[in-house]
């Protein structure tokens, strides 16, 4: 069974690391912040000006002026801090952020990403992404496996325009969890209930599997 974009966002949460600085991108990586394990502490930066971003809030705790980058309204934990864009792009550029979580329209065996741009549908653009694919060395991928229609977003070579060459090294979808390497993607884990067979099917490009493939653990 496909993972739900809340479980996809759970996974995700168990590869922080206590100290770690993270950033969220736009869409499925702005709910890890509902799932940050209670034994580690990170901080989670926005590049709209936020380092110290909490969980949602609740009705009572709704601030309209904080914000993620996806203008969702959100809390700040305790020792958090507000700055402005450049100070945060100047964090992102510096290589100071230790894990990003991004979504994308499409990813390749080659660890190409593909992020702003559909030609000739509406799209948010670009935001922080191509920023973060830059100056950020450990990047994980968060989207849906193959489109509405069946097609496989995992491919040999992306179809549209790039957001950052080379810089995807893991990608967790919501059929498998998945290392780039050497121009092939590497099945690590399966969503609970999905076969190998069915990841294979809707994989475009090269997978490698090796051995038993074990089940997430949610």
């Amino acid at each position: 069974m496909a993972l739900s974009r809340e479980q996809i966002a759970q996974r995700v949460a168990q590869e922080l690391k206590d100290g770690y600085y993270v950033n969220l991108g736009i869409g499925i990586p702005t709910l890890v912040a509902n799932y940050i394990p209670q034994d580690i502490e990170v901080m989670l930066q926005s590049e709209n000006g936020l380092l110290g971003m909490g969980q949602f809030p609740t009705i009572d705790e709704i601030d309209a002026d904080l914000i993620n980058a996806g203008k969702q309204t959100v809390t700040m934990v305790k020792g958090a801090s507000v700055f402005d864009s450049a100070e945060s792009f100047a964090m992102i550029r510096g290589g100071h952020v230790d894990l990003t979580v991004l979504g994308a329209f499409e990813v390749d065996a080659n660890g190409n990403i593909a992020s702003y741009m559909i030609p000739g549908k509406l799209i948010k653009g670009m935001g922080g992404a191509m920023d973060l694919v830059a100056g950020a060395e450990n990047i994980i991928v968060t989207m849906t496996h193959a489109s509405k229609h069946g097609v496989s977003k995992l491919l040999k070579n992306c179809t549209l325009p790039l957001t950052g060459r080379g810089c995807i090294k893991k990608v967790l979808t919501d059929l498998a969890f998945m290392e780039i390497k050497d121009g092939k993607f590497h099945l690590l884990e399966r969503a609970p209930g999905v076969s190998v067979e069915e990841i294979i099917q809707l994989t475009e490009g090269e997978l490698v599997v090796n051995g038993d493939i074990a089940e997430m653990k949610l």
